[in-house]
């Protein structure tokens, strides 16, 4: 049974988390950050590989998202004040995280601003940050129009929401076998965070093309990147920068995987965080 609560944090904002539930004092814990968009809400096949190895699992709705309160704008690394303030309402002192494409820097942003109390991160299908230095745009479907859009402010991103489509060719076979198949509930709930408004995914690039509020540099604890070599949503160069870009970093690179199929190998990153915690 999972648990879905409001948790009220210290600035009065409130933001929407789901609990998978503690097993004992010694569970190990993963924060699963989600894309863009999602409502957060904890999904099937997450929820049967973290309880198929004991792992407590929780997560939330960033700002703008189902259930959490609305900001006029936020940075990446606002999510590791949100994240601590959840923590500490529910007495979580050391946990790691996991994220997916648009959840990806948020979880980054958690190794880098909260050492003392992140184990481990893994990223799928991350962006890099946005002033990187290689082609940031290069390879991306519909040539990255929404987060080209978002480079030219809220105004010019909000326009873009207005005429956007979504372009098929964003996903490989690969990826609509995923979604047919084992992650099925994913386009349920991209479709209930997409009736909820654009906000929470505008907001999302946003930040995304703009400073981060951190330098993946100062990331010290271990991370694992998972790409597919065929994602045309965020192409694997990000992943390819960001392990050199991190000094204890590793890149599980699926050539054959798009940007969804590689969700897949989520029960393997739940073991390697596994051996991690501690």
């Amino acid at each position: 049974m999972v648990t879905e609560m409001d948790v009220r944090l210290t600035d009065d904002r409130t933001v929407r988390v789901y609990d998978s539930g503690t097993l004992d004092s010694g569970t190990p814990t993963v924060v699963w950050f989600h894309g863009s968009p999602q409502t957060g809400a904890i999904l099937a096949p997450l929820l049967d590989a973290a309880a198929a190895r004991g792992i407590r699992l929780l997560s939330y709705a960033r700002p703008g998202y189902r259930g959490s309160t609305r900001v006029a704008a936020r940075d990446v690394a606002s999510a590791a004040a949100d994240v601590a303030g959840f923590a500490d309402a529910l007495d979580l002192s050391r946990f790691a995280v996991m994220g997916a494409s648009g959840g990806g820097p948020h979880a980054l942003a958690c190794a880098a601003l909260l050492p003392h109390r992140v184990t481990a991160a893994v990223a799928f299908a991350s962006l890099a940050p946005f002033d990187a230095p290689f082609g940031w745009f290069a390879g991306m479907a519909s040539d990255g129009a929404s987060l080209r859009a978002a480079a030219e402010g809220r105004d010019a991103r909000t326009a873009f929401e207005g005429t956007a489509e979504f372009d098929p060719s964003s996903f490989n076979e690969r990826d609509y076998a995923t979604l047919a198949g084992p992650w099925t509930s994913l386009n349920a709930d991209v479709g209930m965070a997409s009736s909820d408004g654009p906000d929470g995914l505008i907001t999302d690039d946003l930040a995304f093309v703009a400073p981060w509020g951190f330098d993946v540099a100062d990331i010290s604890t271990p991370v694992l990147l998972v790409h597919g070599g065929d994602d045309r949503v965020v192409p694997a160069a990000h992943s390819h920068w960001l392990v050199h870009a991190i000094a204890d970093a590793e890149l599980w690179l699926r050539p054959r995987d798009g940007h969804i199929s590689i969700l897949e190998t989520a029960p393997v990153a739940f073991d390697w965080l596994g051996a991690r915690a501690r």
